[in-house]
């Protein structure tokens, strides 16, 4: 489980091709102090595990089924993505539950200057908007941030000067896409009030 709170923005180095798979590295310094091989790191939200560690970042494998469900096929060498640690129990809650479960891709529709915050809308997939409301978490790329404005099928954000500073966010620009995650307690507030059960074929 993760917190939403992006420790440093690393920078993708190689991708490798193994079979259906990617082998992912990533350039990092602050995430590498005690990691373990098999640990878990969020990279822009999508909780990864780690396969290989050395003294400039460590390695991650992106199975088909993240790079169908993430924005994870989209990087490339240079590429910077935001990343976190799995949160230790007695850590602060400095954001919200963030799972690393990538509920959907959105898009980037509109960026704009309000004072030194920078406002951003986004594209919401339809399956997921009725988990996202005014004044509610959602983690974007791995960010935990509040909605500010929910009109139709979009939403904002504001991202203050110190989280522009520290995050990669910016980088994407109109047009780009990025993982969303909703906030759990929703989902799990819909299942139980709705009686949902899931099928139980295979």
């Amino acid at each position: 489980m993760f917190t939403g709170i992006v420790e440093e923005v690393g920078a993708v180095g190689e991708l490798r091709q193994q079979g259906e798979a990617v082998l992912l590295s990533i350039a990092a310094s602050t995430v590498l102090d005690g990691i373990h091989l098999g640990d878990s790191i969020a990279v822009d939200g999508a909780c990864l595990t780690v396969t290989a560690i050395g003294d400039q970042g460590f390695m991650v494998g992106l199975s088909p089924e993240t790079l169908r469900r993430t924005t994870l096929g989209d990087v490339r060498a240079g590429t910077r993505v935001n990343l976190e640690r799995a949160v230790r129990v007695g850590d602060r809650m400095g954001g919200h539950f963030v799972q690393g479960h990538v509920d959907g891709v959105g898009r980037v529709t509109n960026i704009r200057p309000e004072g030194d915050s920078r406002l951003m809308t986004f594209e919401l997939p339809a399956e997921i908007g009725r988990y996202v409301v005014q004044k509610g978490f959602v983690a974007i790329d791995g960010i935990s941030l509040t909605v500010t404005e929910r009109v139709g099928d979009c939403f904002s954000v504001a991202l203050v000067a110190y989280t522009q500073e520290h995050v990669a966010l910016l980088d994407k620009g109109v047009g780009g896409r990025v993982n969303l995650e909703v906030d759990i307690i929703a989902k799990y507030v819909e299942s139980i009030v709705g009686g949902q059960t899931p099928a139980l074929s295979c």
